[in-house]
């Protein structure tokens, strides 16, 4: 009595699909598929910004070390 049968799943099935009708629920698969979609490439979005990011901050940090050879020579 703990678990269903595939008859009480199917029964359950039946009452969705006449209670919202095919077209509704086939609405609603999409429009969930798209947010799916939307987050996954908003978190790729934000992992690529990310990395531009940590390289300016070494290539920033590389130019503070950066040493003109060429200017100790001359002196």
């Amino acid at each position: 009595m703990g678990s269903f049968s595939i008859w009480h799943w199917l029964i359950v099935l039946l009452i969705v699909v006449m209670v919202f009708g095919t077209k509704k629920l086939k609405n609603i698969g999409s429009d969930l598929g798209g947010a799916v979609k939307g987050f996954k490439d908003g978190m790729k979005d934000g992992a690529a910004d990310d990395k531009p990011a940590a390289q300016v901050a070494a290539d920033a940090s590389a130019e503070k070390t950066t040493i003109d050879v060429e200017a100790k020579t001359k002196s």
